[in-house]
C-alpha cells in the first residue's frame, strides 16, 4: 500500500475578536440603502427592509457604551430623566466577549 506523502490539514476552530462577536449582536441602520446620492442605479426599486437575525438588537446612539460605568449614578443636569438604572439586573457583557 502506497504511503500517502500529503499533509492533513487539520482545521482548526478560531473565534472572531470580542468586538466582532460585539458588533454581529446588534443591528446597524444603514447610512445610505438606496445608494449614493443621486445615483441612477436601482433608483426606481423599492428599498427592501432586512429581516432580523435571531438574538440581534437594534443599536440607539442615545445610550450609554458601557452601561457598567454608569451604574447608580444620578444624571448632574437638573431635569434630566433618570439613566433607566436597573440595579436588580446584571448588564455587563458576558466573560466569553472580553
Amino acid at each position: 500500500m502506497a504511503k500517502n506523502n500529503k499533509r492533513e490539514h487539520v482545521k482548526a476552530n478560531y473565534d472572531d475578536f470580542a468586538t466582532v462577536e460585539v458588533q454581529q449582536k446588534y443591528a446597524f441602520p444603514e447610512e445610505m440603502p438606496d445608494g449614493p446620492y443621486g445615483s441612477p442605479i436601482a433608483s426606481d426599486e423599492i428599498v427592501q427592509n432586512k429581516e432580523a437575525v435571531e438574538g440581534q438588537r437594534h443599536y440607539t446612539p442615545f445610550n450609554y457604551e458601557n452601561k457598567g460605568l454608569h451604574e447608580d449614578l444620578p444624571r448632574q443636569y437638573p431635569g434630566a430623566h433618570p439613566p433607566h438604572d436597573e440595579p436588580d439586573k446584571d448588564i455587563k457583557p458576558p466573560e466569553d466577549n472580553q
